[in-house]
């Protein structure tokens, strides 16, 4: 015979345990928020702009073939910016540790759709460190391109600049919390259920009719043993009472 559970039976499970899921849950989120502050290091982000625009020279407005070509360069710097060649020069300006392959992990280079301009943007747990990276990189690049691709066409467009209080992009603590209570409440109601499937003992009469598939026909109350021991005084006390008043009539 399938058994099935009621919205009701749901319900009472999980008022019944409901101090379990309210410890998973809570540990879950604080564990989380110990974690995002205290043991994460945060990140900061720092963008530079550089601007692909037409070779250096030409004096006649954009045309249509021109702008298809930049944007077709566009792809080719992305590939450049990340290369040895700039990064490695980078590093040694600036004295960074590790080297230029390390270094481009932490770079990002993307272009909006179907412009000519550019965003180098640069992780590091320190802001100012984050912003000298990117405008070096920015600038590096400029005069390579100029010995590589022999033109003059990167301008820096703007550079990147620390505020006076720098937010960090990673961790985000909050959504990292959130995450961790959906993710603690889900758990604590699926070992609910799980408790309460384990859990084989009989306690109401509804239980020995599923067990049993038999109607209940009567209940057998439990006494306290206080309560019996203060039965049994009475009585006593009663039965003393009534020897002590026959003896009073007999005198």
């Amino acid at each position: 015979m399938e058994e099935t559970i009621s919205l009701k039976e749901i319900v009472s499970v999980i008022k019944k345990r409901l101090g379990l899921i309210l410890v998973i849950t809570g540990l879950a989120a604080v564990a989380s928020a110990a974690v995002s502050y205290f043991y994460l290091t945060p990140v900061y982000e720092a963008t530079s702009q550089i601007l692909v625009n037409e070779n250096k020279g030409i004096s006649s407005p954009y045309e249509y073939n021109q702008v298809q070509t930049n944007l077709q360069l566009v792809n080719t710097y992305n590939v450049i910016i990340k290369s040895p060649a700039v990064l490695n020069k980078v590093v040694s300006n600036l004295n960074l540790d590790g080297n230029g392959k390390s270094l481009g992990n932490r770079i990002t280079v993307a272009s909006a759709q179907n412009t000519q301009i550019m965003n180098i943007t640069v992780d590091d747990p320190n802001p100012v460190t984050a912003a000298e990276i990117a405008n070096n990189v920015a600038e590096v690049f400029q005069k390579q391109v100029v010995s590589l691709m022999k033109v003059d066409n990167v301008k820096i467009l703007s550079r990147a600049e620390v505020s006076d209080f720098p937010t960090p992009v990673k961790p985000r603590a909050l959504m990292n919390i959130a995450i961790a209570l959906v993710v603690g409440l889900m758990v604590s109601v699926g070992l609910t259920f799980l408790l309460e499937y384990l859990d084989n003992t009989i306690k109401t009469e509804q239980d020995i009719e599923k067990l049993l598939e038999l109607p209940v026909l009567g209940v057998i109350t439990t006494i306290n043993d206080q309560e019996d021991v203060g039965s049994k005084s009475e009585r006593t006390a009663k039965r003393r009472g009534e020897s002590i008043g026959s003896q009073k009539e007999v005198i």
